[in-house]
């Protein structure tokens, strides 16, 4: 099985315990993720985000197809980390990892995504032709809708940037 790993990097001028605090809601997944998944978190709300928690999610990729996916919080460290893995769908491998630093009076966040194609040479040739461009789509969408609502939250909270 061929595996790949991509890693990103995004630092938020607030204190950690903001920023992990955002993240620890899976509600706000939807807030940062492209509309054209029409992401749906289909497990009831409010979730509590901890070792061994189910996420069930829906969404669409290719403006028509729907999938369901359903991962698993491995690790929770509040507020330095927490990782989720696919338990059902569209990968053979689902592994991320989301790391929270920080730095200078605010927060590195650092997401290192390993996962795997199913389908062998056919998967990785879809992998080629699109799916490494349009997950870096999804990560370059949440930095830019990370950094509003950030954005907006320390202006809110009367703090300057």
């Amino acid at each position: 099985m061929k595996t790949y790993n991509l890693e990103f990097e995004q630092f938020i001028d607030l204190p950690i315990d903001d920023v992990f605090s955002f993240f620890s809601k899976p509600e706000n997944l939807s807030l940062i993720t492209p509309p054209r998944l029409k992401f749906d978190i289909l497990t009831p709300t409010p979730l509590e985000m901890k070792d061994g928690q189910l996420i069930d999610y829906s969404l669409t990729i290719l403006y028509t197809l729907k999938l369901h996916w359903r991962t698993l919080i491995t690790y929770y460290d509040k507020p330095r980390k927490f990782i989720d893995q696919q338990i059902k769908g569209p990968y053979s491998l689902w592994h991320h990892t989301h790391t929270f630093e920080e730095k200078d009076g605010g927060t590195i966040i650092k997401d290192n995504l390993t996962y795997a194609i199913p389908m062998g040479i056919i998967g990785r040739i879809v992998h080629f032709l699109y799916i490494r461009h349009d997950i870096n789509g999804i990560f370059k969408y949440r930095h830019k809708i990370l950094d509003k609502i950030f954005s907006e939250i320390k202006k809110q909270s009367g703090k300057s940037l």
